[in-house]
């Protein structure tokens, strides 16, 4: 079959009309995009190698067993240098070959895999074994040009090899569905290896394994690695609802039974779906494009309603199971464009889109969201998502961009960062970024020959050539039944070019605009049109009344079900398709919005939580803590500003009787140890020694907001109107990190708020135009520049075109409290107040331009290093 155009991923987008991006603008992005992978790579490497991942706000790699459990999300960690292994084909495509030939030797050296350890089947299947095999393809390709990698022997397939054998005793059971996690050394044997004793697992757990054992049993010879994840592709298919034509999303491993019967596209069956169409691409075995179309065609008709894709039950397919989307769905679009339905795969991704628009960030992942970007930018040309890829990379900069790499967002509302960076984000993040900007003479391979797996790992095309045993073909095969064949009509056995699809350059934007305040209901939206005489005016939320026969019917009509639970609440879910009317359709919508609204009003109890975001020297803004607020003192959701000063510890630590140490904690934010008495009562301590604000931080050693809810402090059942500061609640891991930095660098300015605010070097128009004029100089750097040309200026009377000062912005986080100058910003506080006198009766007007020049440059080469030490 012809070479597809295929994968990669690329984060939400902005609002502009998709104005063209020139070539200079797009490698001057591609460099941007190498320079934050280097910054997320060489991080890894001297604060976390050989563990798994990086801690990025406390600079150390996370060993499992060493950091307090994060349930099944540590299970992806094996003790094998996750990390290094996942971003071995991301050092080629990104043409680090000196660096990947490194990183394949540190593999072979360093690198167990049999540690006596449980670890998930699916994460290892597509993060371990897809990056070694993404690494040895990459080293064959390398081998086979005569220039690179001549010594390599196949070490990556062997140790790859050993790694599926690893996995294998997992698929030991009944039906073919691998048990959920394995121990890497003894495999599956009960209890006493802590394996064995699940029954059950999601779809996508047991749906995604087809492409890499494929893979393996290809480069290799073997074909029982094939063989079993064909079988258990074999029974999900089987057991398959045969009227909806839907999976759940958890089965029984033993048994087959649904246990959850939920159906969608997210979480839990997502990447099933995707490895059915791309197992076709690899591997040339219709069968697979068979079934992907039978569930593609129930997906359209019963979990599309574009631009959303909600869960239904797989029983009573039009009956939906909820009315939310998770993130994980985001994938869908792009494997639509790879169906060749592009149509519903623009406009879910521009709804997508208008979440990011108020969040930044998706909420759980944004590697999915990135792929479907980038697979609609491929197909539709439209310049509107290279300006998508260009908003992404300025939010993970000024959001999640640390000293140590890049911090993983743990609340979106707020902007707080968890101290978490995935292997993933080095696989694919960084991947698919860079083929979006990339021109083909960047990159070193055709990436046309090549699959992009779940976990964007690169296979060869060519595997579908490769020799296999017919044992491959399982005999658990199964013939469609006559009453589920389709017409030849409904499947697509070719893929389309895209570049035929869209002979209107506008089409893209027609089919974005409606979408455009789906999810931001302060946009104004157009009433819509009733004919004269036609229905009566929507039921409101704040006028329904369960018990109401008018109202129910009303609802009926708007395509509304009420379901009475069995704890006597009634839940409301809406399915357009069941609306008698577009019109009425559209007021269920309204309804449902209203609802969702009271009833957030009626949970004002539930505030969402706070950031404390670290602000001096030399965080700058970019680590921010998940706090929990308190239901007294000063509402910072009510503040534009927050409330920003200086912490000191206060004594005693508990705050529980009155502050010793008064004159430091007036005018700064106190640090305090929760127990041994109320909240308030801490809260009016530091209040009346002075303080502007407090911190209380979590006495249970250990306890992080990663692994336990966060909560709100309440009052000691007094009137607590006499507390007028903030109090904001972190937990014992968060709370370190604090105490961290003012251990080490003693002033540490913090700043409380509701959310994060721009970490972002702000300058007036005029400096920016002079800074793209000096291209050679960073912001900072030109700030050492125009500190120059104002003492130029003393001695030389320069001309009044040169600018007077460069100031932050109003959002800008300086490093000192006050109005700090762009010299300031180069040297601690206590140095830039400490202005020496000159000797004698010499003004500082005599000095030479070439004794400035030589002061200039000294302070530019300190900066510099200033900023390799601590940056």
């Amino acid at each position: 079959m012809p070479p597809v155009l295929f994968l990669l991923m690329l984060l939400g987008a902005l609002c502009g009309h998709g104005l063209a991006i020139s070539r200079e603008e797009k490698r001057r992005l591609k460099n941007q995009v190498v320079e934050m992978f280097d910054h997320a790579y060489q991080n890894y490497m001297d604060h976390a190698y050989p563990a798994d991942e990086l801690m990025p706000l406390t600079c150390r790699g996370r060993v499992r067993g060493l950091e307090p459990s994060r349930g099944d999300i540590d299970d992806a960690l094996g003790k094998f240098s996750l990390t290094l292994i996942d971003s071995l084909d991301t050092l080629v495509l990104l043409n680090k070959t000196t660096e990947f030939e490194a990183a394949v030797r540190r593999v072979l050296s360093d690198v167990r895999l049999d540690n006596d350890i449980v670890v998930s089947v699916f994460e290892t299947n597509i993060r371990v074994l897809g990056g070694l095999l993404g690494g040895h393809s990459m080293a064959v390709m390398l081998r086979d040009g005569g220039q690179h990698m001549q010594w390599y022997q196949d070490e990556l397939l062997h140790m790859a090899k050993d790694m599926g054998l690893r996995l294998l005793p997992a698929f030991n059971t009944s039906s073919g569905l691998p048990y959920p996690r394995v121990n890497l050394k003894y495999g599956v044997r009960g209890p006493e290896t802590r394996t064995g004793t699940e029954t059950e697992t999601c779809t996508a757990c047991a749906g995604t394994i087809i492409l890499e054992f494929a893979a393996l049993s290809r480069f290799t010879g073997d074909p029982v690695f094939e063989a079993h994840a064909r079988r258990a592709l074999d029974f999900l298919w089987e057991k398959r609802q045969r009227n909806s034509n839907l999976v759940g999303t958890t089965i029984n491993i033993h048994s087959g039974e649904w246990v959850r019967r939920d159906s969608g596209v997210g979480a839990g069956i997502d990447s099933y779906y995707e490895y059915l169409l791309k197992a076709y691409v690899l591997l040339g075995d219709d069968q697979f494009l068979q079934r992907f179309n039978i569930h593609y065609a129930s997906i359209m008709k019963y979990i599309s309603q574009p631009p959303l894709l909600l869960d239904v039950h797989i029983h009573k397919p039009l009956l939906p199971a909820r009315t939310w989307m998770d993130s994980l769905l985001a994938f869908f679009p792009g494997l639509q464009v790879l169906k060749g339905d592009i149509r519903p795969a623009i406009e879910t991704h521009e709804m997508l889109y208008q979440v990011t628009k108020k969040h930044n960030f998706l909420p759980e992942v944004t590697c999915h969201y990135i792929r479907c970007t980038k697979m609609i930018y491929k197909a539709t040309g439209d310049p509107y998502y290279l300006e998508a890829g260009r908003t992404i990379l300025d939010n993970l900069n000024r959001f999640a961009r640390v000293p140590c790499g890049f911090a993983a967002m743990k609340d979106v509302r707020t902007g707080s960062h968890e101290d978490r960076m995935d292997s993933f984000f080095l696989a694919e993040m960084f991947k698919y970024l860079f083929l979006l900007f990339a021109e083909a003479d960047d990159l070193p391979f055709d990436i046309e020959d090549y699959v992009f797996t779940t976990e964007a790992h690169l296979l060869p095309l060519s595997l579908s050539m490769a020799p296999h045993s017919s044992a491959i073909l399982s005999n658990r095969t199964t013939i469609l039944q006559p009453e589920e064949e389709l017409d030849d009509s409904n499947f697509d056995w070719t893929c389309p070019n895209t570049r035929l699809l869209f002979p209107d350059p506008a089409f893209p934007r027609n089919l974005r605009e409606p979408i455009r305040s789906v999810v931001d209901k302060s946009c104004p939206r157009p009433a819509p049109y009733r004919l004269p005489g036609m229905g009566r005016p929507p039921l409101r939320a704040q006028d329904f009344m369960a018990n109401n026969p008018e109202h129910l019917e009303l609802l009926r009509r708007m395509g509304v079900s009420l379901i009475h639970l069995k704890d006597g609440r009634v839940q409301l879910v809406q399915h357009a398709t069941q609306a008698v009317s577009a019109v009425a359709a559209e007021d269920g919508v309204r309804f449902m919005q209203e609802m969702m609204e009271l009833s957030s009003q009626q949970q004002k109890e539930q505030l969402p939580p706070r950031a404390i975001q670290i602000v001096s020297h030399p965080f700058f803004g970019r680590v921010v803590l998940t706090a929990g607020p308190a239901q007294f003192g000063t509402d910072l959701s009510k503040s534009s500003t927050g409330v920003r000063g200086f912490v000191t510890v206060a004594e005693p630590y508990t705050g529980c009787t009155e502050i010793t140490n008064a004159e430091y904690v007036q005018g700064h934010i106190a640090l305090l140890q929760r127990g041994q008495c109320m909240f308030a009562e801490k809260a009016r301590n530091i209040q009346k020694a002075g303080a502007i604000g407090g911190i209380v931080i979590d006495d249970n050693e250990g306890s992080s907001s990663d692994t336990a809810p966060l909560f709100q402090m309440a009052g000691d059942g007094r009137n607590t109107d006499d507390v007028t500061l903030p109090l904001l609640f972190l937990f014992h891991k968060e709370g370190n990190i604090l105490l961290e930095a003012l251990k080490e660098y003693r002033e540490v300015e913090v700043l409380l708020s509701d959310k994060a605010r721009d970490r972002g070097v702000t300058l007036d128009s005029h400096a920016v135009s002079l800074c793209t004029l000096l291209e050679l100089f960073s912001v900072l750097h030109f700030c050492l520049l125009i500190r120059l040309i104002r003492e130029l200026r003393s001695t030389l009377e320069l001309d009044e075109t040169v600018p007077e000062e460069v100031t932050p912005s109003q959002e800008e986080v300086s490093p000192a409290g006050e109005d700090t100058s762009p010299a300031d910003l180069t040297q601690p506080k206590e140095d830039s107040e400490r202005r020496e006198e000159p000797e004698g009766d010499v003004d500082s007007s005599s000095q030479s331009v070439d004794e400035l020049l030589a002061d200039w440059r000294e302070d530019l080469e300190a900066f510099k290093q200033m900023e390799k030490d601590e940056l």
